[in-house]
């Protein structure tokens, strides 16, 4: 049987023939054994998944391989990534003195764990067995002949080893060690491979959305950083000779502003924190345009404190003053508004500016804020867009911004945000 390669199928009968038969013994009354069959595989499953999403690595591995054992009801079940032994960004966590032991040849493969019985005599086997599906992609059945060890009591006869695949990519494989390998049992392990992959895959997607959002942070504060900060310093020098102690004023409001801006980029702040730093963030302007800058701020106190995106609100205000005062000599205003709607905080940002083109802020907030930042045109619309892809990101679609604008007629941003989310709390 050595070497055998064969192909995967439907693991849910598999599951409940082969892998539940004990807890269905010691679950009688729940219900039918299908009912009972089908609880005790979705609970498992439950529990194995919040490792998986974290990524493949030798914590995650761990953590997921009893639940794994447990579904396919074998002796062992062993985890290898892909990456080769030697490379260091294979798992940043991983201790070269920790866990079972290793293949001491050069190749690819990583053993990240093993579950069960027969490690001291099977564990160090494990590479030379998953190598074959890394490089194939194709599940392998390693029988007696190979397997067979000195200890009569052992009851490890055959290995079933399937691969992990990421998006096309084999990052691993999942390797099983029972006494026998039917039909069955071999689907099983085949389709629960299938199912490690799709986690794998989301968290791989979780990272991605990840970096996505940082990079929208970066584009975000660059925005910030070449004007406010130098017209801010530019002003603020202004002062230090003729009104210093207004000077001092300035610069520790830009010292609030610029801590409060520079935060991580993952956190959520309350609507209390993000007013109070675009009250240091419009005194700057206002210090800088003088008497052209006018502003008001109306807000219920029930919704100051609910937390929202760290820096939700500051991106609307500073593009309303970057693009809605287009160098008019007219005052300018701008109104922020906060309601309590019930389960909600409705915010308005509104400024009697210059407008936009409906149909080219459509196209803004469409094309996202990164391409909006590439785009020289969408100068005045990555604020807008940034906001708005964060606040879909955290809340859902329906919670976009909603802008109400046309050329010579200002310009009103509406949001709304819930007063409670999942997940969602002031750091």
């Amino acid at each position: 049987m050595t070497g055998i390669l064969v192909g995967g199928a439907a693991m849910t009968a598999a599951l409940g023939t082969c892998a539940l038969r004990p807890w269905l013994r010691s679950r009688r009354g729940f219900g039918s054994m299908a009912d009972e069959a089908t609880f005790a595989t979705l609970h498992t499953i439950s529990r194995a998944s919040p490792s998986l999403r974290g990524g493949l690595n030798r914590d995650s591995a761990r953590k997921a391989a009893r639940h794994l054992r447990t579904l396919l009801g074998v002796e062992a079940v062993a985890l290898v990534a892909a990456a080769p032994v030697d490379d260091p960004h294979a798992d940043p966590h991983a201790d070269p003195h920790d866990g079972p032991p290793g293949d001491p040849e050069d190749g690819p493969g990583r053993l990240l764990v093993w579950d069960g019985a027969g490690g001291s005599r099977h564990a160090w086997a494990v590479l030379h067995h998953a190598r074959p599906v890394l490089e194939s992609g194709r599940l392998r059945v390693i029988g007696p002949d190979v397997l067979s060890c000195e200890d009569a009591r052992c009851r490890i006869r055959v290995a079933m080893v399937a691969p992990l695949s990421v998006q096309g990519r084999v990052e691993g494989a999942l390797a099983a060690y029972g006494g026998s390998a039917s039909a069955a049992r071999v689907r099983a392990v085949g389709e629960l491979a299938r199912w490690v992959s799709s986690q794998l895959e989301l968290a791989e997607l979780d990272s991605s959305r990840a970096r996505l959002a940082e990079a929208e942070m970066r584009a975000l504060r660059a925005q910030i950083s070449p004007h406010f900060v130098y017209n801010s310093l530019t002003t603020i020098a202004s002062f230090v000779r003729t009104d210093p102690e207004r000077a001092r004023d300035l610069l520790l409001d830009f010292a609030d502003f610029a801590r409060y801006s520079f935060r991580n980029p993952r956190d959520f702040t309350t609507l209390a924190d993000e007013l109070r730093s675009i009250d240091r963030y419009l005194l700057l302007e206002r210090a800088r345009f003088g008497d052209r800058l006018q502003f008001s701020v109306e807000v219920a106190p029930e919704v100051l404190p609910v937390a929202l995106p760290f820096l939700s609100l500051q991106p609307l205000v500073e593009n309303a003053i970057r693009h809605g005062m287009a160098d008019a000599r007219e005052p300018f205003r701008i109104q922020i508004v906060a309601r309590d709607e019930g389960a909600e905080a409705a915010i308005s940002v509104e400024d009697d500016g210059v407008g936009m083109d409906p149909g080219r802020l459509r196209e803004i907030l469409a094309a996202g804020p990164l391409s909006a930042g590439r785009d020289r045109r969408g100068g005045a619309g990555i604020g807008l867009a940034n906001v708005d892809e964060r606040l879909r990101q955290v809340y859902g679609d329906e919670y976009g911004l909603t802008v109400e604008t046309a050329i010579g007629a200002g310009t009103k941003v509406n949001l709304r945000v819930p007063k409670y989310s999942p997940g969602v709390f002031p750091d």
